[in-house]
């Protein structure tokens, strides 16, 4: 008779793997296993461990107190430093303020001739870039005066300004130097295929002529600045005739000055 084979039973039920806890971290099957087997050691643990966190919540009371009190001190310490840096911010930029100033009235008026001469520069530069030159037809027609007729109106405020606020400074040789080089700078400036278009290079031109006549109205310069000053404006007469009545001003105060050499 043939054995009957009997199926074998597990001395203990396997248990399906735990999900991870709340730290990702999975119970080992001996942690399961000892658990089941020994329920007492689990309450024991569980005991253990709510007397150790109770043991730590009485620690971090007694270690709080003294804390808070140092957080208070060093925050008042923080405080107290904090007040005392903005009062020396507040004492530098005052410092910074005087020197500023300071620098302002240290500064030389040939220096501001010399911005007044890079921003002319820098303004006849940007007419030129806004004209497109790829293109198969004049570059000098109505499409690139269009392009470059706001950087042609900057150019004329910055002659205008600049003229101006050496005017109301009274200086009267940096009013003509500014003029004879925003002069050199106008004439300069492109040509339009349109007359009328050329309108704005006129115009600078009559407003840096009354700049000089201006200040040789008002002062009158020396012999030797004066006969520099006429071959410079004779030079200037080329590029347009605007500036004679400069150069008859100069020829005028050119016979006073040797009528008056001549009678002493």
């Amino acid at each position: 008779m043939a054995a009957i084979c009997q199926p074998r039973r597990a001395l203990m039920e396997i248990c399906p793997p735990q999900p991870k806890i709340a730290a990702r971290i999975r119970r080992s099957y001996m942690e399961i296993l000892s658990s089941r087997l020994d329920p007492l050691s689990a309450t024991s643990r569980s005991r253990n461990l709510n007397i150790s966190s109770r043991r730590g919540q009485s620690l971090d009371t007694t270690l709080i107190r003294p804390l808070s009190l140092h957080d208070d001190h060093s925050d008042k310490m923080e405080d107290n430093q904090t007040v005392l840096s903005k009062q020396q911010l507040v004492q530098h930029i005052k410092s910074l303020i005087t020197k500023q100033s300071q620098r302002q009235h240290v500064q030389t008026p040939t220096s501001d001739l010399k911005l007044l001469q890079e921003d002319l520069h820098l303004k006849k530069a940007n007419v030129y870039r806004s004209i497109p030159y790829s293109r198969l037809e004049s570059n000098r027609d109505a499409h690139c005066y269009r392009k470059a007729f706001p950087h042609l109106v900057a150019f004329k405020v910055s002659c205008q300004e600049g003229g101006r606020a050496l005017l109301q400074r009274e200086d009267w040789d940096s009013v003509l130097e500014h003029a004879l080089v925003a002069w050199r700078y106008t004439s300069e400036l492109p040509q339009w295929d349109t007359s009328s278009h050329n309108t704005v290079r006129e115009q600078c031109f009559s407003v840096l002529a009354a700049h000089c006549l201006t200040s040789l109205q008002h002062q009158p310069p020396l012999l030797s600045r004066a006969t520099e000053l006429l071959r410079r404006f004779k030079m200037a007469q080329v590029h347009s005739s605007i500036i004679v009545p400069c150069i008859q001003e100069l020829q005028r105060i050119l016979r006073q000055a040797q009528e008056s050499a001549t009678n002493h």
